[in-house]
């Protein structure tokens, strides 16, 4: 379990896979699993997501919508497996896929020579910069990052929870439990008494971004701005900078710096290159600028909570489904 701040209601992240360009033993590639209430949301979608998903406690039946950052294999390809899998299933309930431009061409000429329908309706969407989807309780908007091909981040934000019914307050005031306090809840005055008597201001959402693959940029400094979890790729270490800046990608201490000049509450490091057998390595070198900072392993699951102490801060490893 993991609390950022006391806000909001919960989210829970699941890191499916967390290796870059090539899978190894240890990590799958790209995809982190985003529930908010009842919904699922993944980012990015690499080989092997839809096994990663059967051993976890998600339901891949259960996702509304896969946002893809970049048309590279490793973020890509396990996308067509897992819409014909959901098909396979007995899936009905549409299903959002979005990502840039060349998502729908890409995505059709897979699934032209794959045999047999999916069976329920798929709407591919190619998004433009500061576009944004709506979802039960929270957004989904892109950004624009700067890497080897055209290439989204994306930021969830929690629509703000209702303030907090002080109902001993209530009944002190001699109002009653259920249609009064529902009226309350509604906007009204009862008996004198308002809304703002009882119910406390509004709570703000959490709100997590993801960078995709990138180099650091003001698009994706702009998004990460107070964010309370930010999720940046970290493919090199620091020993490694020219290499990062040649192929667009980001170092631990880039993404540390970001984290930091961006007063986000928490930065998770992913998209670690396999040439790092300890990847300690980069957690240390990202904590030295960024203290909240955490390399995941595939299949950790954090939780983001208003209900458990502001103190209690660590993460546990999730068994495998049914264990």
């Amino acid at each position: 379990m993991i609390n950022i701040t006391e806000r909001g209601t919960m989210l829970e992240i699941l890191f499916l896979g967390t290796g870059a360009s090539i899978p190894s033993r240890e990590r799958a590639m790209p995809c982190v699993a985003v529930r908010c209430g009842t919904e699922i949301i993944l980012f990015d979608c690499g080989e092997g997501t839809q096994r990663q998903m059967m051993i976890s406690p998600l339901s891949f039946m259960k996702v509304k919508g896969i946002f893809i950052t970049h048309m590279h294999g490793d973020h890509f390809l396990g996308l067509p497996g897992l819409l014909q899998t959901m098909g396979l299933s007995g899936r009905k309930d549409r299903l959002l896929v979005c990502g840039p431009e060349g998502l729908s061409a890409g995505l059709d000429a897979i699934l032209s020579v794959c045999e047999g329908d999916i069976g329920y309706e798929l709407e591919v969407r190619e998004l433009s910069h500061g576009e944004r989807m709506e979802f039960d309780g929270f957004t989904v908007s892109a950004f624009r990052t700067d890497h080897t091909a055209p290439s989204f981040g994306y930021k969830l934000s929690e629509k703000d929870a209702k303030g907090r019914f002080n109902k001993k307050k209530a009944m002190e005031l001699g109002l009653s439990p259920g249609p009064d306090y529902s009226k309350l809840h509604a906007g009204e005055t009862v008996r004198g008494v308002t809304p703002e008597m009882v119910i406390g201001p509004s709570r703000p959402g959490y709100s997590v971004v993801y960078s995709g693959d990138t180099v650091p940029c003001a698009e994706l400094s702009d998004a990460a701005a107070g964010a309370d979890i930010l999720i940046h790729e970290s493919t090199f270490s620091e020993k490694e900078s020219k290499l990062a800046s040649d192929h667009k990608h980001s170092t631990s201490v880039q993404a540390a710096e970001t984290a930091e000049r961006c007063g986000c509450g928490m930065l998770f490091l992913i998209h670690i290159s396999n040439r790092y057998d300890d990847k300690g390595i980069i957690e240390e070198e990202a904590k030295a600028v960024f203290g909240n900072s955490v390399v995941p392993g595939d299949m950790d699951m954090y939780t983001v909570s208003d209900r458990t102490p502001k103190e209690g801060r660590g993460f546990r490893r999730l068994p495998p489904k049914g264990s």
